[in-house]
């Protein structure tokens, strides 16, 4: 169980690092430098063009993760009911969902073919992050429960 704690509350210093790694380097033509993106970047950015969608896109990349791990370490330590475990685990596939926005961008703007588009080690880590929070929901149900 410490273990799996440590693991929980490491993710809570490596989710704000992954938000602001770089998670794609984009160029508009093949030989011109590249712009590193980031999921605060991008964020930024979609505030400024389309609030519904930055506000969906702050509730995959942020909120859900950050929440469900914080939510994960309260049922370790005791302070929340492992009843919520569930609820938990909802908002880890939510969060999952980013991931897969971020990819199916990645495949269409490639497709695409107007610019250059290269994956960066924050992609990465972003995604480790979430798999690794899922990995450790699922872990922590599987302990044996206290006796009541």
């Amino acid at each position: 169980m410490t273990l799996l704690r440590l693991a929980n509350l490491s993710l809570l210093i490596l989710f704000p690092v992954a938000w602001f790694a770089p998670l794609m380097k984009a160029g508009l033509l093949p030989y011109f430098s590249l712009s590193e993106i980031s999921v605060v970047s991008g964020l930024q950015t979609l505030w400024a063009k389309d609030v519904f969608l930055a506000l969906a896109v702050t509730f995959f990349a942020l909120v859900a993760p950050f929440l469900k791990t914080l939510g994960l370490a309260l049922v370790q330590f005791g302070y929340l009911s492992p009843r919520l475990m569930p609820a938990l685990g909802l908002l880890g596939k939510l969060a999952m969902a980013d991931v897969f926005l971020i990819a199916l961008y990645i495949v269409i703007a490639k497709g695409v073919g107007l610019g250059r588009l290269e994956t960066a080690w924050g992609l990465y880590l972003f995604t480790a992050c979430i798999l690794a929070s899922l990995v450790i929901g699922i872990a922590t149900d599987r302990l044996p429960k206290p006796a009541a």
